[in-house]
């Protein structure tokens, strides 16, 4: 069967590689094509456009990118129909692939949706066009499959991609010796994988490493983004490892994590974090306006409580980053709190492989409708 795939950033790339290798195992005739990144094209995507043509993120950044968005999201819907395909496959990247959903149910092609948008964050009314536009949806967060259910929807907990990713992962042995990192205890900063994050949360993170003159302080850098973002780090001595970041969780004491999958890796590596987020003005007062859930991190989400601090705009500044850093690295107690609290999302998570559940069903789905 023929597959096309949309994926609109390195996570949901990651999780669109590993969702096509178990198609393949169930599929070996399969075909691909679409819009994703260097992870799904080594996995045999034919890539229509690499995800970072469009790559913008907020509210207001969305509005000035706009233009770009609508060129490629029309290149993408001619060469979805040029093509032809048994099923458009949608991964993550809510804004650009409900529009792609919406416009491959106007034209007959079946549409499965893995790794939904997170419409129960805020507009849930948008929860009633993914019941009309998706045929099946795919869950990776517990609590969604329930909520989804709520409204219609044919969604499905598949588990969660990042136990696939975590339990492949074999560490370094020599991750200090080719680092040049010395054996004191290691404090990670994960600013994030897009530029804009980077741009907003590097500053505050230099400035606290002032504030721990005794720490090794390490930076988790993607290659995708330009050297130059982690230049003001660089320039005051912190050190920036590239590509490693599982390795740099595995042997971490403590971490600073930027709003995102990232949160929820870190928790899975058992690293008690501080979440931290910032935007631009306008689009934090939007957002504000919009969201309607308790907490922005998967790893409190997950739990339905704090697990872990949230420090996000005004608050994400270095007095109170300094405070609840201290607390982590200093209190015995509060450090067994998050711990135990990181217990209890591994258990919601479940042990099943995200993907290979998510093929197993689309593959059989399809098997259904081609028979019908």
């Amino acid at each position: 069967m023929e597959y096309y795939i949309i994926s609109g950033e390195r996570s949901g790339d990651l999780h669109a590689s590993n969702l096509i290798r178990s198609i393949k195992a169930l599929d070996p005739k399969a075909s691909f094509r679409g819009m994703g990144g260097d992870y799904s094209s080594k996995e045999g995507l034919v890539l229509t456009a690499h995800y970072e043509v469009v790559a913008v993120m907020g509210f207001i950044e969305v509005l000035f990118g706009f233009r770009k968005v609508i060129k490629y999201l029309n290149l993408i819907k001619n060469d979805l129909l040029a093509n032809k395909p048994d099923v458009l496959i949608l991964v993550d990247y809510g804004g650009f692939n409900m529009k792609m959903a919406a416009f491959g149910k106007a034209h007959h092609i079946p549409v499965h949706y893995y790794i939904p948008p997170k419409v129960w964050a805020w507009n849930q009314k948008r929860t009633f066009k993914i019941k009309e536009f998706t045929d099946q949806v795919y869950s990776i967060l517990p609590f969604e499959q329930a909520f989804f259910q709520k409204f219609g929807v044919d969604a499905i907990y598949v588990g969660n991609p990042l136990l696939d990713e975590i339990g492949k992962f074999e560490p370094h042995p020599f991750f200090h010796q080719k680092n040049e990192l010395s054996y004191s205890p290691i404090i990670a900063l994960l600013p994030g994988s897009r530029k804009q994050e980077v741009q907003n949360m590097l500053k505050v993170m230099v400035e606290v490493v002032k504030k721990f003159p005794n720490a090794q302080f390490v930076i988790a850098g993607v290659s995708n983004l330009k050297q130059e973002l982690y230049k003001p780090a660089i320039d005051v001595g912190i050190k920036v490892v590239m590509d490693q970041t599982y390795d740099l969780l595995h042997h971490a004491t403590a971490a600073i994590v930027t709003s995102g999958t990232a949160t929820l890796e870190t928790a899975l590596f058992r690293v008690p974090q501080v979440v931290v987020y910032k935007t631009s003005g306008l689009s934090y007062a939007i957002a504000k306006r919009l969201i309607r859930v308790p907490f922005i991190s998967l790893v409190n989400l997950i739990a339905d409580r704090e697990v872990v601090k949230e420090l996000i705009q005004n608050d994400f500044n270095v007095e109170r980053l300094s405070q609840e850093l201290n607390l982590i690295l200093s209190q015995i107690q509060y450090k067994a709190f998050i711990l135990n609290g990181y217990d209890e999302i591994k258990e919601k998570l479940g042990s099943q492989s995200a993907s290979e559940t998510a093929a197993k069903l689309l593959v059989e789905n399809l098997s259904k409708e081609k028979t019908a």
